[in-house]
C-alpha cells in the first residue's frame, strides 16, 4: 500500500494538529510545513511534538519544516505532498484550495471556508474537479450525533419529521473565548477577532449545524441550495471582548490596529453570534450559536438539540443540572406508544451501538451509554482525516458529499447577506 504523503499549508488554527492526534497507517510519518514563523507555526509543533512524547501510545511524527517567501508555490513545487489540511485563516480559504486543487493536490480544509459571499465563485469548481477538498466536519462522529441519526432513520420510532413544528430541528450551542483544549489553555491569534478574516457567528461554528441537519434530512442524497433550500431569517450579534480576556486569550496587551474600529467602551465587541431559521425539504430548521467569555470551572462547550417526530422527540440536555455531561432524551408525543418499538430498536442496533440501553427520565426515556462507545472531541479530528484518506485510497468520493458542501456554504454566505441588509 502507498502511502499518504501530507503537508500543513500556514496552520494557524489547532484543528491542523488535531488531526495528528492518533496514528494513521494510512500515512507516512514525515510531514511537510510551510509555514511563516510565528507563535502560530510554534503552537502546531509543540502540540505535534507533544502527541510524539505522550507516554500512551506515543506518534511518530517527522516534521519538516519549510519557510520564506511564496509558500504555496513551494508547496506546489516542491511535490513532498498529495494531499494538504488547511485550518488557519479563512477569508482566502477557498482561493487557496482552488489553487492548489488545481495543481493536482487533494485538500482536507477546516471550516469555515469563507467569510463572506465573495469567495463564492471558487466553491463550484472546488468541488466538481478531479481533486477532493473536503472540509473537516466532526460532529457526526460524536455518540449523540451517531444516534440522533439512528433515531430519526428508524420511521417505526420516530416517524418521520413533524412538517407542521416551527422548528422541527432546533440547534444550539455556547462556546467560550477563553478554554482549554487537550488538558491545555487554548491560545488564539489575534486576527480570530477580527471577522472579515476568522468569520462571523453566521459562518463558523454554523457550518457544523447545516451540516447535521443535512445529515438527518438528506441523508446521502444529493442536495442543492436553489431547489432544497428557503431562506428565512438570519440575525448576528456581538459579545464583548475586554482588555483583560483578550490579553488571556492572545498573549497581547492591546487590540490590533486591524479591529480597534469594533472597541466600544473601552471593549472589542466581536460578532460571533448568530441565529440562521431556514427550509430544508420542507422540514423547519433552526440554529443558533451563542459565545461567552469564559469557559466555567468543570463546564466547557454546551450543545442542545431538539428533533421533532411525528411520534416521538429527540432532545439533548447538557449544562450544570447534568454536570455538563451531554445526554439524549426521548420525549413520545402525546399519544404514541413507543415503549416495545425502542427496546426492539434498541435490540438491533446492538452491532453498532454495544451495551447500549434506555432508563426512564422526566421526559419519558433517556439513553444509557456505556464507556467507551464515544471518542472526546479532540479524538474525532484524526477519525476525519480517516475519512479523508479512505476516500483517496478508493480514487473516488460521493457525489453528495461535494453537493452538501456546495449547499452549506452557499447557504451560510446567503444568510450572512441577509443579516447584513437587515443591519443597513
Amino acid at each position: 500500500m502507498t502511502l499518504h504523503r501530507l503537508a500543513f499549508y500556514e496552520p494557524g488554527h489547532f484543528h491542523a494538529a488535531l488531526t495528528l492526534r492518533d496514528a494513521n497507517p494510512k500515512l507516512a510519518n514525515d510531514l511537510h510545513l510551510y509555514a511563516t514563523a510565528g507563535p502560530e507555526r510554534d503552537a502546531f509543533t509543540d502540540l505535534v511534538e507533544h502527541f510524539n512524547r505522550r507516554p500512551a501510545q506515543p506518534t511518530q511524527w517527522r516534521l519538516h519544516i519549510h519557510d520564506g517567501p511564496n509558500l504555496q508555490a513551494r508547496l506546489i513545487a516542491d511535490g513532498h505532498a498529495d494531499a494538504v489540511i488547511l485550518a488557519g485563516q479563512n477569508h482566502h480559504k477557498l482561493e487557496t484550495i482552488d489553487r492548489f486543487t488545481q495543481a493536482g493536490l487533494h485538500v482536507l480544509a477546516d471550516k469555515p471556508w469563507l467569510t463572506d459571499s465573495r469567495q463564492l465563485p471558487f466553491l463550484d469548481r472546488v468541488t466538481t474537479g478531479p481533486q477532493l477538498a473536503m472540509d473537516i466536519m466532526t460532529v457526526r462522529h460524536s455518540i449523540m450525533a451517531r444516534l440522533c441519526h439512528q433515531v430519526v432513520n428508524t420511521p417505526a420510532l420516530f416517524g418521520g419529521f413533524d412538517t407542521n413544528a416551527d422548528p422541527a430541528i432546533d440547534i444550539g450551542s455556547v462556546h467560550h473565548l477563553y478554554k482549554r483544549v487537550n488538558g491545555r489553555p487554548l491560545r488564539r491569534p489575534p486576527w480570530y477577532y477580527d471577522i472579515r478574516i476568522q468569520g462571523d457567528g453566521l459562518v463558523d461554528v454554523q457550518s457544523h449545524m447545516v451540516e447535521q441537519a443535512q445529515w438527518w434530512v438528506l441523508g446521502d442524497a444529493v442536495g442543492d441550495f436553489a431547489s432544497d433550500v428557503i431562506l428565512d431569517h438570519a440575525r448576528r450579534w456581538t459579545t464583548p471582548v475586554p482588555p483583560d480576556l483578550f490579553q488571556d486569550s492572545t498573549g497581547l496587551d492591546a487590540y490590533p490596529e486591524s479591529i480597534r474600529q469594533s472597541v466600544q467602551d473601552g471593549a472589542l465587541l466581536y460578532a460571533c453570534n448568530g441565529e440562521i431559521r431556514y427550509r430544508l425539504r420542507d422540514i423547519r430548521v433552526r440554529q443558533m450559536t451563542d459565545w461567552r467569555a469564559r469557559e466555567p470551572e468543570g463546564g466547557g462547550d454546551l450543545h442542545s438539540l431538539t428533533l421533532r417526530g411525528r411520534q416521538i422527540n429527540v432532545i439533548v440536555r447538557q449544562g450544570p443540572d447534568t454536570g455538563y455531561r451531554v445526554e439524549l432524551h426521548l420525549e413520545p408525543v402525546a399519544g404514541a406508544d413507543v415503549e416495545t418499538g425502542l427496546h426492539s430498536a434498541i435490540g438491533q442496533w446492538q452491532d453498532r451501538f454495544p451495551g447500549l440501553s434506555v432508563a426512564p427520565s422526566d421526559l419519558g426515556f433517556r439513553f444509557v451509554i456505556p464507556p467507551g462507545l464515544d471518542h472526546r472531541h479532540e479524538g474525532h479530528f484524526p477519525l476525519v482525516l480517516n475519512t479523508f484518506l479512505t476516500y483517496l485510497d478508493r480514487g473516488q468520493w460521493p457525489e453528495s458529499l461535494q453537493a452538501r458542501i456546495r449547499l452549506r456554504y452557499t447557504l451560510l454566505a446567503r444568510a450572512l447577506a441577509l443579516a447584513l441588509d437587515g443591519e443597513e
